[in-house]
């Protein structure tokens, strides 16, 4: 076979093995039988269909869950599955290791076998769209020269519906593009390739306008998806502040929590979710702001290094939690189960109730044995990499490494910090960690190849393309 001939029958394979990824990331919504739900989504998708704004539920998210309400969410589904597959083609051929359709597959089916990733696929939830987001920022700033128009233009899509999806999102857009800005300050004195920083930061100011721009024409309301106070009064009432400033100055008549002091509950979720949580008593989350911004206050000028102390074991704890979770049961989905049997027809309802997380209930805590240790493993691996940066897997693929170890260590300060430690929140965004380990580790062997065949012998031979850019990319 000639290498014209070669090239021709990888580029078709290439294409034709494109749907079976997508199946592959979508295997736990198909062994549903339905897309995988969680609590907040009956919030998220009423902000459309209400005209109304509501405790950290974006009305943008909301509206693309609405658009594929009619097709049992399967649309949304396949956007999820169908644009990390988009998102991962672009950055392995980014990395020098395009055109080798099967190498995209095994990677991609390692990642839906051994990681969370095909289950926040499957999930009617913003999370998918944080990694996106994440991924498509490093290609931006690094690596714009190897994409092409369309994909820029897609990427950044991406990164300005994250933002309007989700909050955090939002707080980690920004966080990863002022380290991008510094980087750029420091490199190359940190072995790292300098990125540009006009695409990214454009993208960031079109995602912080979108979100109140999107809440105005959904609920008439210019303004951030609300609730940023709330989540953190909950952090503080988990961990003991709100607790102390209360057994300081309660009784006080201008305190109206000192009512409910020996009420208080133990954890942020259980203050911010259920019905016998003095917040409910107090008026709700909304009408308790004022109050809640003002104790948060008063407990950061009295207690600052129990604020500080208790912050940092947040931040590290929600670090190190990113195991698998899925929420099955019943009394914590009794708001999505009873929007989705208002919304749904009653066919659609059936379909829903029939599937396997409502039905069986099912225990997916055995994937830990194997999504845990992965996990960590290649976390180990990102962190050499991006710390000590050896010379063999090139400056890019040491960018890659740093972006996702950046991203890790910001969506660990952002949600364990300002809302609280939660598996779901590091676990959308783990398998970052196993997807740059496996590029890393394809770049390093393709490196090694190559140094053991001159490169005359190899641009003569006509070696594939992607091996020239390899080479080309990660020498710059």
């Amino acid at each position: 076979m000639t290498e014209s001939t070669r090239a021709k029958f990888n580029a078709r394979l290439d294409w034709a093995l494109v749907p079976a990824m997508v199946v592959l990331l979508m295997w736990p919504a198909l062994w549903n039988g339905f897309p995988m739900i969680f609590p907040d989504i009956g919030g998220y998708l009423l902000r459309p269909l209400e005209g109304t704004l509501e405790l950290g539920r974006s009305a943008a998210f909301g509206a693309y869950l609405a658009a594929g309400l009619s097709l049992d969410f399967w649309p949304n589904v396949l956007i999820q599955a169908a644009g990390t597959v988009f998102v991962i083609r672009i950055l392995l051929r980014a990395h020098g290791l395009g055109g080798r359709p099967w190498l995209a597959f095994v990677l991609v089916a390692a990642l839906a076998a051994f990681t969370a990733l095909p289950w926040y696929v499957s999930l009617l939830m913003p999370g998918i769209w944080a990694g996106w987001a994440v991924l498509a920022l490093y290609l931006l700033a690094f690596r714009r020269d190897a994409l092409h128009r369309f994909e820029m233009l897609t990427l950044g899509g991406m990164i300005v519906f994250a933002i309007a999806a989700h909050m955090a999102t939002l707080a980690l857009c920004l966080g990863l593009t002022v380290c991008f800005a510094l980087i750029r300050l420091a490199a190359p004195s940190v072995g790292i390739p300098r990125p540009r920083l006009g695409a990214a930061a454009t993208t960031l100011v079109a995602g912080a306008l979108l979100c109140p721009a999107s809440n105005y024409l959904i609920a008439g309301e210019f303004a951030l998806t609300p609730g940023g106070t709330t989540f953190v009064f909950g952090r503080l009432v988990q961990d003991g502040l709100i607790e102390r400033y209360l057994d300081d100055h309660c009784p006080d008549k201008q305190i109206k929590l000192c009512r409910y002091e020996a009420a208080l509950p133990d954890t942020a979720d259980e203050w911010l979710w259920t019905q016998s949580s003095p917040i409910h008593k107090l008026g709700g989350w909304e009408a308790y702001s004022p109050e809640s911004r003002r104790l948060i206050l008063a407990t950061l000028r009295l207690y600052p290094w129990q604020h500080f102390a208790t912050a940092i074991e947040a931040a590290i704890d929600q670090f190190l939690s990113f195991r698998t979770t899925l929420s099955v049961n019943p009394d914590d989905n009794f708001h999505v189960i009873g929007t989705f049997e208002r919304i749904l027809s009653p066919e659609a309802n059936a379909r829903f109730l029939a599937a396997r997380q409502q039905r069986d209930q099912p225990d997916v805590s055995i994937l830990n044995v194997v999504h845990v240790p992965v996990a960590a493993a290649s976390l180990a691996l990102v962190v050499l990499i991006a710390v000590f940066g050896p010379a063999r897997f090139g400056p890019f693929t040491r960018a890659l490494c740093a972006t996702v170890l950046l991203a890790l260590l910001g969506n660990a300060t952002i949600c364990g910090v300002l809302s609280n430690p939660n598996d779901r929140y590091q676990g959308r965004l783990v398998w970052l960690a196993v997807l740059a380990a496996g590029i890393a580790i394809g770049s390093w062997r393709q490196r090694s190849a190559m140094a053991q065949e001159p490169l005359a012998t190899t641009n003569a031979a006509g070696k594939d393309r992607s091996l020239r850019e390899a080479s080309a990319f990660e020498s710059n």
